[in-house]
């Protein structure tokens, strides 16, 4: 795979780091920016342009989409970490070029909602989620309790409202912490032969190389060409991002409760 990176921040120079990790990777090119110092892998270079490259990534919070509309314009694929959402023109645009755009390749988006989607498949009846992700910020002395595995640990969380389309019922839930750690966690419940079941998956790392491992699985997932073509978000292809990330060294954590 030939991938084009802008990295606007920590962020994006730690997924390269990942992405450069990977046997598939033939060319990893800076967008935007000088070739970094600190590697002297061949594959890795600065760029002025994409044309060339197989996908177009990007850690950036500002004007996301004016990058997928380089890609759609060069017919390349494109993975965003922010949580964003394209019009019906954009998306039809990768539709019609056979491209993937794939958006909120992050925390929330990216790791919880996958979580969630591979688990749920495990539950017949009843089926109802909860999703949370930290955030920097200021802890909270109340709320939604969150059993975020160690070292982030359990914390409280506020509700942030919920998107439409959301196949089962599903609370969404924001966790504010202080530190150098981040988590998420995916929370299913309903009934299995008669049985109530509870599942709960959850990872916790260094915030930045957690938030760069879920961008860069979504990198990955989309440039093996398991994700079909148009706007879509991680959740759709919950089993190719999971495995993605796990093989790069992602490690979850697992409670499950049968009454």
């Amino acid at each position: 795979m030939r991938i084009a990176l802008h990295a606007a921040g920590e962020i994006g120079h730690r997924a390269a780091r990942i992405l450069l990790s990977e046997r598939s990777l033939i060319a990893l090119g800076l967008y935007g920016h000088q070739a970094s110092r600190e590697t002297e892998d061949r594959r890795m270079t600065a760029i002025r342009e994409v044309a060339g490259f197989d996908l177009l990534t990007t850690d950036t919070a500002v004007d996301p989409l004016g990058f997928a509309l380089i890609a759609a314009d060069e017919g390349i694929s494109c993975v965003l970490s922010a949580d964003t959402a394209p019009d019906a023109a954009l998306a039809g645009r990768f539709r019609a070029a056979g491209t993937t755009l794939l958006v909120a390749a992050g925390l929330g988006g990216g790791i919880a909602e996958t979580l969630a989607a591979h688990e749920i498949t495990s539950i017949e009846e009843n089926r109802r989620v909860r999703i949370s992700w930290t955030e920097p910020g200021r802890l909270l002395g109340g709320g939604e309790a969150v059993p975020f595995p160690e070292p982030v640990g359990a914390r409280w969380g506020r509700k942030v409202p919920g998107r439409p389309g959301d196949r089962f019922p599903t609370t969404r839930v924001i966790a504010p912490v202080d530190g150098e750690w981040a988590g998420a966690v995916a929370e299913v419940t309903g009934l299995v032969d008669g049985s109530r079941m509870q599942r709960v998956v959850g990872v916790a790392d260094q915030a930045d190389h957690l938030a760069a491992l879920a961008l860069a699985a979504g990198v990955v997932a989309v440039a093996e060409g398991s994700a079909p073509a148009g706007a879509h978000r991680p959740a759709a292809i919950a089993a190719a991002y999971l495995a993605a990330a796990l093989r790069m060294g992602m490690d979850v954590a697992t409670f499950t409760e049968e009454h």
